[in-house]
C-alpha cells in the first residue's frame, strides 16, 4: 500500500470517528425525560432558568435539544466529502447542544451581552434556545408550547418559516412532527416524576 493511500485510509478513519457525534457523552435512555434529568441535574436547572427568563417550557426545550444533538455537548454536523473520500469540511457551522450556527450564536451574544457563552455549555445553550424561541414568538406569533412550529422556525430561520420553505421538505415536516410528539411525551413524563418527588 502506498504512503498516500495509507495516509488517506488513516484520515478517513479519524474523520469517521469524529464526524458527527462529538465526545460529550449523552445521558442514557433519551426516551425518558425523568431519567435524563436524574442523570444530569444541571440540565434541569438550565431548562428551568430558560423557562423562567423566556417562557419556553422545559419539555419544548428538551425535545428540540434531543432532535438537534441527542444531548451531546459538542455535537457537530457530519463531514462533506468530494469524490466520496476526500473530506471537504463540515456541512454547516452548527455546534453544541442547540446546534446553533456561528452567525446566529454571534447575534445572540451581541444582543444579550453573553460574550463568554459557549455552545457546549448546557446553561448557555438553553439560554440561547429560549432567546431564539422568544423572538419567534414575538415575530411570528408561535405559541411557546408549540414545539413543532418552533422547530420549523429554528431549522429554517424565521424568514424561511414565514415563507413556508418547510412545505417543500417532506423529511423536515416528518421530523418536526416527531419533535412535537416527543415534547408531548416528555411533558407527561415530567408531570409524573415531579409529582413523585
Amino acid at each position: 500500500m502506498s504512503k498516500f493511500l495509507r495516509a488517506m485510509v488513516i484520515l478517513l478513519l479519524v474523520a469517521s470517528c469524529g464526524g458527527g457525534g462529538g465526545t460529550g457523552k449523552a445521558p442514557r435512555n433519551l426516551d425518558n425525560a425523568c431519567s435524563i434529568l436524574e442523570q444530569r441535574p444541571t440540565y434541569y436547572r438550565a431548562f428551568r432558568a430558560a423557562e423562567r427568563k423566556y417562557g419556553v417550557p422545559v419539555h419544548v426545550q428538551m425535545a428540540t435539544i434531543y432532535q438537534e444533538s441527542k444531548f451531546i455537548s459538542d455535537a457537530r454536523t457530519p463531514f462533506r466529502y468530494t469524490l466520496g473520500v476526500i473530506p471537504m469540511g463540515r456541512q454547516s457551522s452548527a455546534f453544541g447542544y442547540s446546534q446553533a450556527l456561528d452567525g446566529t450564536w454571534e447575534e445572540y451574544q451581541r444582543e444579550t451581552g453573553s460574550y463568554r457563552a459557549r455552545r457546549d455549555n448546557i446553561r448557555d445553550a438553553t439560554d440561547f434556545m429560549g432567546w431564539y424561541m422568544k423572538k419567534s414568538n414575538d415575530i411570528l406569533g408561535i405559541p411557546m408550547w408549540d414545539a413543532r412550529n418552533h422547530y420549523l422556525a429554528y431549522h429554517e430561520g424565521r424568514t424561511g418559516f414565514r415563507r413556508g420553505t418547510y412545505n417543500g421538505k417532506a423529511w423536515l415536516m416528518r421530523v418536526s412532527s416527531e419533535v412535537g410528539q416527543r415534547a408531548i411525551t416528555y411533558q407527561g413524563q415530567l408531570q409524573r416524576c415531579r409529582a413523585a418527588r
